[in-house]
């Protein structure tokens, strides 16, 4: 430290250079002070050049969040004006007085925010139903032949296929599909009589309006219909399928139903075998 021992003298060399215009590394450099402590006091109060100062282009949005801070608003807010980060937010106003805790009221920014959601979910529903019903109106109405080849595709996704006693059964809880099966059972020439269901639930369910749900949707009375078949509740489980929209599960069977299991399994390999033949017609090897 000897070399700095005049520390007035050399001061007030440093205030001359730097009044003159020097940067504090041309400063440094022609004084030959290498400790930035002593350079920083050397300096103190001396204001740098306009000519080192960098632009900054932040010092408008800074000033600006100030301004905006002192008029009471929240970073949230003060983001959503000036569309910058939080963080950079908190680095220019935090010296500033927090502003006191407002109660919103009704037509503030949280208040249209959430009829702004409200709004779009609105139009999301509107969207999605004009979308379902111009698929609807598309398909119209079905011949034989589309009938047969959607009922053989359900029965293959469904359907029990159990060999070598094959049987037809066909279980599911969407009660469309079961109207849509037994149609296609009634394009096969299945009487009413070789038909018989088995309602599947949850004991905790209202069984009996159950039974009465689905008798109405087949069509048919409890003659049709075998004893019901109860699940057991599970307490440590966590069900969804509860409440009055809750009608189980309706297992449809034929009797004597194993030609017809033939039928279905031959349709379904002219099926594969036609897209096969698409396939190989459109992507040749």
């Amino acid at each position: 430290m000897s070399k700095y021992a005049d520390f007035e003298g050399l001061r007030a060399q440093a205030v001359t250079l730097r009044r003159e215009g020097l940067s504090r590394r041309q400063i440094r450099d022609r004084l030959q002070v290498d400790n930035n402590d002593i350079l920083n006091r050397l300096l103190e109060g001396e204001p740098a050049p306009e000519w080192t100062k960098r632009p900054n282009a932040k010092d408008d949005l800074r000033d600006r969040a100030r301004e905006l801070r002192l008029q009471g608003m929240t970073y949230d807010q003060i983001q959503v004006e000036l569309g910058c980060s939080k963080s950079s937010i908190s680095l220019w106003v935090r010296d500033l007085p927090k502003p006191e805790r407002r109660t919103r009221p009704v037509g503030t920014d949280m208040t249209q925010a959430q009829a702004g959601r409200q709004e779009a979910h609105e139009r999301r529903l509107i969207a999605h139903e004009a979308t379902r019903h111009a698929a609807a109106a598309e398909i119209g109405p079905l011949s034989q032949r589309e009938l047969f080849l959607l009922g053989v595709g359900l029965y293959w996704a469904e359907g029990a296929k159990a060999k070598p006693h094959p049987q037809i059964k066909f279980v599911n809880s969407d009660p469309n599909m079961i109207r849509t099966f037994l149609a296609w059972l009634r394009l096969m020439d299945v009487a009413d009589d070789r038909l018989r269901f088995t309602l599947q639930i949850h004991e905790t369910a209202d069984i009996a309006a159950a039974e009465e749900y689905w008798e109405g949707v087949v069509g048919l009375g409890a003659a049709y219909f075998y004893k019901t078949a109860l699940k057991r509740h599970n307490p440590r489980t966590n069900r969804k399928n509860t409440g009055t929209s809750y009608h189980g599960c309706l297992t449809v069977s034929v009797l004597r139903g194993a030609e017809l299991h033939r039928r279905i399994e031959g349709a379904w390999c002219g099926i594969v075998g036609g897209v096969d033949s698409i396939t190989k017609a459109r992507c040749p090897i």
